[in-house]
């Protein structure tokens, strides 16, 4: 459960947005910035997983995606009041997400990262399947890790989080123009790797 200050987003107070099925990002970020805990432990629910993943194929560090997810929704926690709506509350997260992974790497650019990514199996699965999903995971996760950094969170954003051209520059800090190129090129490596690897594309 995420905590702030080590107390857990739980509250018994009336009018808060619940458990937040239904409730819009939106709806729930303005709740957040009243103070609703139970709606800051919604919008966790919804985006912790997606955020994780995000700063994992970023770093290649499973435990520094834990540490920087859990600031992230801090961060959010305490900036939710300065959210600007022209933008999707998902764009704002990883944003602060990929600003976060970003100083860290360059904080630990003396460290070798862990280039192994472990995929999170689906439980309705069958142990089969699992292993199959595993083994061709992997085999993607190892090819996103040797793209360069600004090409592997293009294809992260785009594919990943359905984030638009205009959106992925607005979280890169970027012209669409240079994010439709990176794209370009980032697929076109990712394709003659995934070829290498035995991996279908498609």
């Amino acid at each position: 459960m995420l905590t702030l200050t080590g107390k857990p987003f739980v509250t018994s107070r009336t009018g808060e947005v619940g458990s937040g099925q239904g409730t819009s990002d939106e709806t729930l970020i303005r709740a957040i910035a009243a103070g609703d805990r139970r709606a800051m432990q919604a919008l966790y629910a919804r985006y912790s997983v997606r955020i994780y993943r995000f700063v994992l194929r970023l770093t290649n560090d499973r435990s520094l995606a834990e540490d920087i997810a859990s600031e992230v929704f801090i961060d959010v926690w305490r900036g939710a009041e300065g959210f600007k709506v022209k933008s999707q509350v998902s764009t704002w997260m990883l944003a602060i997400a990929r600003h976060k992974a970003l100083s860290a790497l360059r904080r630990r650019s003396d460290e070798r990262l862990d280039e192994n990514a472990t995929a999170i199996a689906d439980p309705a699965d069958d142990a089969e399947t699992t292993v199959d999903k595993r083994d061709r995971s992997a085999l993607v996760q190892h090819c996103l890790s040797q793209l360069s950094a600004l090409h592997r969170e293009v294809l992260d954003l785009v594919y990943y989080h359905e984030k638009s051209v205009d959106e992925v520059a607005e979280i890169v800090g970027a012209p669409a123009n240079t994010v439709r190129t990176r794209m370009f090129y980032a697929r076109k490596r990712m394709q003659t790797l995934l070829e290498a690897a035995g991996v279908d594309a498609h």
